[in-house]
């Protein structure tokens, strides 16, 4: 599933992660091959969707054969680095970083957190499953020393852009967002916004226009 010269629309590179995650389950399961028709009903994705996705990396399965299940989830590991790798940091040592760093699913993903940075004194010193608790002021060394590339922000929202920019100043080159600030930056440094609260609003409203 070579990626072919041409603009990927990044509604199929959302909608990639949700395949890998159907695929990965039902390889689990022991299936071996599924054809677009299959994966069609499993997803509530239309076939002709699924195969227009995967045409972006010459992915076709073959007619009356299908995909062969393993080799396209280690071909999208491999288009979103899970094979590579990548290192990352927490900025914020409050519940909900201390919830992603329990979460084995970004490990799962390719995704390595080393450390987590922090002002309170209660915090530093401390370790996550496994991973310390450092102070702020470490932060910038830290992250050159070790490579790092993604930082993943719950820090307070009055910080947000001072403590980005000094991470983007020593290298990191994607932010996972989770705090209140809309976070923008200039290419080539990434940013994904994550607002959980909007999800949940979401949910509300489905549930009450059900219930009119």
């Amino acid at each position: 599933m070579q990626k072919k010269d041409k603009k990927v629309p990044e509604v199929v590179i959302r909608r990639l992660p949700r395949y890998y995650r159907y695929l990965k389950e039902l390889n689990k399961n022991g299936k071996m091959r599924i054809s677009s028709g299959a994966l069609s009903k499993e997803m509530g994705v239309t076939a002709s969707q699924i195969r227009q996705d995967f045409s972006y990396f010459g992915g076709f399965g073959q007619q009356g054969y299908g995909y062969n299940i393993q080799y396209v989830t280690e071909e999208i590991e491999n288009l979103f680095g899970v094979t590579k790798g990548h290192s990352a940091v927490i900025i914020g040592a409050g519940n909900l970083g201390r919830a992603l760093a329990n979460y084995q699913g970004i490990k799962n993903r390719g995704v390595t957190i080393s450390a987590m940075f922090d002002i309170s004194p209660e915090k530093i010193g401390k370790d996550v499953s496994g991973i310390p608790v450092m102070p702020m002021d470490k932060m910038e060394d830290f992250v050159r020393e070790n490579k790092t590339d993604i930082a993943i922000l719950t820090l307070p929202k009055d910080n947000v852009t001072s403590v980005a920019e000094r991470l983007k100043n020593c290298g990191i080159k994607g932010f996972w967002n989770f705090t209140s600030v809309e976070l923008e930056m200039p290419e080539p440094v990434m940013i994904e916004n994550v607002h959980l609260t909007d999800s949940l609003m979401t949910l509300a409203y489905k549930i009450s226009t059900d219930l009119d």
